[in-house]
């Protein structure tokens, strides 16, 4: 059987993120990508100049096409900008019985760009945190989800990823690549407890869509079969090979994307 993942999110027309970045990713693990686009953005590696929100029904008519026919593993969620797209998707997930669910809750490009309504966040808590079988917030994000000050240290994330499991989800990693310090530390949360992920930090500014790419990794994984730590130890090492490889690209002016295909390009 060919493993499917699909990924609901907005459209990055300069390729390094969003839609673009989860189906280079999925190509690149060997797994069949799909798409239900969210939104449409004027974007490149300096930013974000538009967003065109695509029309609620019409988000979930693209949901009933692909999941009426496609036989999806996992599911991988971006950017959703307003509160009527989440319910779509919401109801559009539960209506087609999909529980592998990686939700990253993208609220704030890598240019500082602002991705999510703010009326948008209480629907993002409430709705889809408890469907997640793994939300993936980086500092920034955990912070906007819990109304509270950027994290600074481990314990602090650590507080954090309890109160967000308490919303629902089955899982939290929170991210922390907007850290300090020569590594790079991520918190994983469930049932089970605590777990730490570490990582060096990669010198280099191409780091447009690292967050798209390692959860897109993750549901791949998924939809491979893997566990939730195995899922996340791949993701992570994808992710770092790709940020490590960005530097062989020469794409724009800004901050460019990382390599997704390190391993296939000569």
């Amino acid at each position: 059987m060919t493993s499917i993942a699909v990924t609901i999110a907005g459209s990055d027309s300069g390729g390094g993120a969003g839609i673009q970045a989860d189906i280079k990713t999925f190509s690149a693990l060997g797994v069949y990508g799909a798409s239900v686009i969210t939104a449409l953005t004027a974007q490149n590696t300096l930013g974000v100049q538009a967003i065109h929100d695509v029309p609620p029904d019409f988000v979930a008519q693209q949901i009933d096409s692909v999941f009426s026919d496609l036989s999806v593993d996992a599911v991988k969620i971006g950017m959703l900008s307003q509160p009527a797209v989440i319910t779509e998707v919401a109801e559009g997930l539960a209506r087609h019985g999909i529980t592998q669910i990686v939700l990253d809750p993208v609220m704030v490009a890598a240019s500082g760009d602002t991705l999510l309504a703010p009326m948008a966040v209480d629907a993002l808590r409430q709705v889809l945190l408890p469907m997640a079988l793994l939300v993936t917030p980086n500092l920034p994000e955990a912070a906007a989800l819990l109304d509270e000050p950027l994290a600074q240290d481990e314990a602090t994330m650590h507080r954090q990823a309890e109160r967000i499991l308490a919303m629902g989800p089955k899982a939290v990693l929170l991210k922390g690549g907007h850290g300090t310090g020569p590594e790079s530390i991520d918190v994983l949360l469930d049932v089970e407890g605590m777990r730490r992920f570490a990582s060096p930090r990669i010198k280099t500014r191409n780091t447009h869509g690292t967050g798209c790419t390692l959860s897109s990794a993750i549901a791949a994984g998924f939809a491979r079969g893997l566990s939730l730590d195995e899922a996340i130890s791949a993701g992570k090492r994808f992710v770092s090979a790709a940020i490590g490889a960005s530097d062989h690209l020469t794409i724009g002016r800004g901050h460019g994307p990382v390599h997704h295909f390190h391993a296939l390009w000569s």
